[in-house]
């Protein structure tokens, strides 16, 4: 849960909800016209965003990429970019972070937007299927052109919520807002100049802990991915790249606060598969940090975070 201090507008969308919360030199966003418009603008290209990223859109560029059946395909430099950053993920996570889990998701039962599906149905086992990895898929630079193999289905709901909060939030700036967070299903941008001296004040999300923590980010990016939030059955939207299966590494969330959301969503599904040990190291070694709670509701604190959680206590100004 993010600070609301500002003009705050929420909204549902890439099946989700988004909330965009805009600042001025004191503080809130004293011109509620202006902070309206900047929020239809927020709205609308975040909905763009969508129409092109959704696997769930029969005419979205991910779409049209699934259905090629390997005749490469043109699309928008934003789709570029986030489809190479999906792949260079998978490089850098050692396979951990995959967006050919498409198909796996979709034999899973997740092959329709989370609000269709039947959250009651029990998927049978043998159903489920490893994602192949990127290694075929080619990218030409020139004409903004992907080609996927037939048989490979691209899913990049791991990636595509922070992609378009960073977009989004630095977006906003650029329009006028002196600072801007920008929310999208829990993972946060924030760009310009905070509300408060102490940063945005942002309540960790940890499920089973009885214990509450926030934290004060002034920039950056704070993700979180949890096993409870996109259910069906017994089954969950995490999966094992190896086998397709549901992910049950010991973790029940995962935070990470990073420089930019894209960076910090990839880790946060990265670290679900990595398990508790090898997850950490992985965000020490992209320079970022963040909070791990396990099954048991055990909170692990990540190197660096007590930074975050001392700006969050620190004396307000009189």
């Amino acid at each position: 849960m993010e600070d609301t201090a500002g003009y705050s507008r929420s909204f549902p969308v890439m099946g989700t909800k988004a909330q965009v919360t805009l600042v001025d030199e004191a503080g809130v966003h004293s011109s509620c016209e202006q902070a309206e418009l900047l929020a239809d603008q927020a709205k609308r290209r975040l909905e763009d965003l969508e129409q092109r990223w959704s696997r769930f859109l029969p005419n979205s560029e991910l779409s049209q990429i699934n259905h090629s059946d390997g005749v490469p395909t043109v699309v928008s430099s934003e789709t570029y970019a986030l489809i190479s950053a999906a792949i260079d993920a998978y490089d850098m996570t050692g396979g951990a972070f995959d967006p050919t889990i498409g198909a796996a998701m979709a034999s899973a039962g997740y092959d329709r937007p989370l609000g269709l599906i039947d959250r009651s149905i029990e998927v049978d086992p043998n159903r489920y299927q490893a994602a192949p990895g990127p290694s075929e898929i080619t990218l030409d630079p020139y004409t903004s052109a992907v080609q996927v193999p037939a048989g490979i289905v691209l899913d990049l709901g791991g990636i595509a919520k922070g992609a378009a909060a960073d977009l989004v939030a630095s977006e906003m700036c650029q329009a006028g807002a002196i600072g801007c967070l920008v929310s999208v299903g829990g993972d946060m941008a924030m760009a310009g100049t905070p509300p408060k001296s102490q940063g945005w004040q942002i309540a960790l999300d940890c499920p089973g802990s009885v214990e509450t923590f926030v934290i004060g980010v002034t920039s950056g990016a704070v993700c979180t991915s949890t096993r409870t939030s996109r259910t069906w059955g017994d089954d969950h939207h995490l999966r094992d790249p190896g086998s397709g299966a549901p992910l049950d590494t010991g973790l029940a969330s995962v935070t990470v606060i990073s420089a930019r959301a894209i960076q910090g969503e990839i880790l946060t599904k990265a670290v679900f598969a990595a398990g508790p040990r090898d997850g950490a190291e992985l965000v020490a070694n992209s320079n970022a940090t963040g909070m791990l709670v396990l099954d048991d509701g055990t909170v692990v604190s990540l190197p660096g975070i007590e930074a975050f959680m001392a700006a969050a206590n620190q004396p307000r100004p009189v």
